[in-house]
């Protein structure tokens, strides 16, 4: 199986390849950087289309599938500062694509207050937590999580999800 990740992040690499190696044997991952054709913090339906530009862009015949992952904040009225960050993985074979999301958490409301202003999560978590490239390493769901939750698990998840049809083509294709 070979797979290529939209993106040099060494994070989504990692939980891209966690997410295949559990439904499929010698996994090979390669990435390479594309743009997502979205702004650098997106929101809603950016989120949405960042990962299928990524997994579209980065796709080749040299590759039985191609993987993007995107990072965003969707808005949701029922909560303390009207969004939650989720993260999207689109996985796409040339032919068609599929979708699939991890769970979504809540940033503190001097965080979104920022990223409202123009700022991007990352750049006011790495401030906060006093952490160079926070979203690289261990991202922001581990520093709140204290610990329990990386972003490496919550790209796995959202890859995951983004696999059931793959590994259900009976009930979906």
């Amino acid at each position: 199986m070979r797979v290529i990740v939209g993106s040099k992040n060494p994070v989504k690499v990692e939980g891209v390849k966690q997410a295949f190696k559990q439904f499929f044997d010698d996994v090979s991952v390669n990435s390479v950087e594309v743009d997502s054709g979205v702004g650098n913090q997106p929101f809603n339906n950016d989120s949405i289309k960042g990962a299928i530009n990524r997994a579209l862009r980065s796709f080749s015949d040299d590759y039985d599938f191609s993987v993007g992952v995107e990072a965003g904040l969707f808005s949701v009225k029922e909560t303390v500062t009207g969004f939650i960050d989720f993260q999207v993985s689109a996985i796409y074979n040339g032919e068609r694509i599929t979708i699939g999301f991890g769970p979504g958490f809540e940033y503190p409301p001097f965080v979104v207050e920022e990223v409202l202003k123009g700022r991007e999560v990352g750049d006011v978590m790495d401030e906060f937590t006093g952490i160079k490239n926070l979203g690289e390493k261990t991202g922001a769901i581990h520093f709140l999580t204290k610990g329990k939750i990386s972003r490496v698990e919550l790209t796995r998840l959202s890859v995951t999800a983004a696999l059931i049809p793959w590994i259900n083509r009976e009930h979906y294709f």
